[in-house]
């Protein structure tokens, strides 16, 4: 005679968790930025909302960088947690299909448990588009700034190379509910001019609120004669925010790439 076991008693097997790491795209126009918010529509919260639609469970993203409002992504780095068994192929196939047209999941990719989108980032790259034109062009209109007074570019590209190597870039940082540190290492800036177009690309270890837009702005007040030569220095010695440009508008403003 054998015994029955009694369903109640027996040993479920323990859910597998995988780390999704998602590579992801975005018009940032519509949004209030990538963060969840309590009002205003945000990329995290569409993005979680199509999640919960394909595996049917709430989850949580983790984003390497934190885009403001109005701010674009070509490649976005976010994780999450999940013990679906869903294909990675499917999953960027599956969540395009729940995101409006403004949002892409382009790759979707297995990463270690430890793996964490924004502390394990080494370099974000940033590029920032300024149309230096009197003519509107509907087409760059809602992706740059569009500057009609004459840039010196050249004087722009001499200025930005001083803040290359590791600073205090209190004079480019705006007000912050949190006092955070200020230092910050800049690998690499280039400005480049393509016709009316000029590209202000910076690739660093991490960049404060709104300081890759007021880096851009003040570079424009360079360029136009606003602030004069060799003001870069005295602007970033004075680790004063009132001394420093405008801040420029977000329409401009692409995370082009996330190193790890």
């Amino acid at each position: 005679m054998f015994c029955k076991t009694n369903p109640e008693t027996r040993k479920t097997k323990p859910e597998t968790m995988r780390t999704i790491k998602l590579t992801i795209s975005y018009d940032g126009t519509l949004y209030k930025g990538w963060q969840s918010q309590k009002n205003g529509k945000t990329i995290q919260d569409e993005i979680e909302k199509a999640i919960e639609k394909v595996l049917a469970k709430k989850h949580v993203l983790y984003s390497a960088s934190r885009t403001d409002a109005g701010v674009h992504a070509k490649k976005q780095v976010a994780h999450f947690k999940t013990s679906s068994a869903i294909s990675l192929v499917k999953i960027p196939l599956a969540l395009n299909t729940a995101l409006p047209d403004d949002i892409a999941i382009t790759k979707a990719e297995l990463v270690p448990d430890s793996f964490h989108a924004r502390f394990d980032a080494k370099i974000k790259h940033y590029c920032y588009h300024v149309y230096n034109s009197h003519n509107r062009d509907p087409f760059k209109e809602k992706y740059s700034w569009r500057v009609p007074y004459k840039l010196n570019v050249a004087l722009m590209k001499k200025e930005a190379l001083v803040l290359a190597g590791e600073h205090d870039f209190k004079s480019f940082q705006a007000k912050d509910k949190i006092e955070r540190p200020s230092v910050r290492k800049i690998h690499k800036i280039i400005v480049r001019k393509n016709k009316s177009d000029i590209f202000i690309n910076i690739e660093g270890n991490g960049f404060l609120y709104n300081m890759v837009r007021s880096i851009a702005g003040t570079l424009v007040d360079i360029g136009r004669g606003y602030l004069p030569q060799g003001s870069m220095k005295d602007i970033l010695k004075s680790k004063d925010r009132t001394k420093a440009g405008p801040t420029a508008p977000a329409k401009g403003l692409f995370l082009i790439e996330v190193k790890y």
